[in-house]
């Protein structure tokens, strides 16, 4: 049997902690920031992990080596 293929896409985007869990860093603090509350930047910069079991699941089956 050959060797899996990781989506590269998501390979970029979401990490795996040594528990299992799935982390990734959040959208939306690119551009148009002047319009959001520097709490909320402040907040985007942190990672945060999948809180959701199927999208956990979803994203594990793309990267079977992760």
């Amino acid at each position: 049997m050959g060797k899996l293929k990781t989506k590269r896409g998501v390979a970029k985007r979401f990490k795996l902690t040594k528990k299992g869990r799935v982390k990734y860093s959040p959208g939306g603090k690119s551009h148009l920031a002047s319009s959001k509350k520097t709490s909320k930047i402040r907040n985007l910069r942190k990672r945060k992990t999948l809180s959701g079991k199927k999208e956990e699941r979803f994203v594990k089956s793309m990267l079977p080596y992760g």
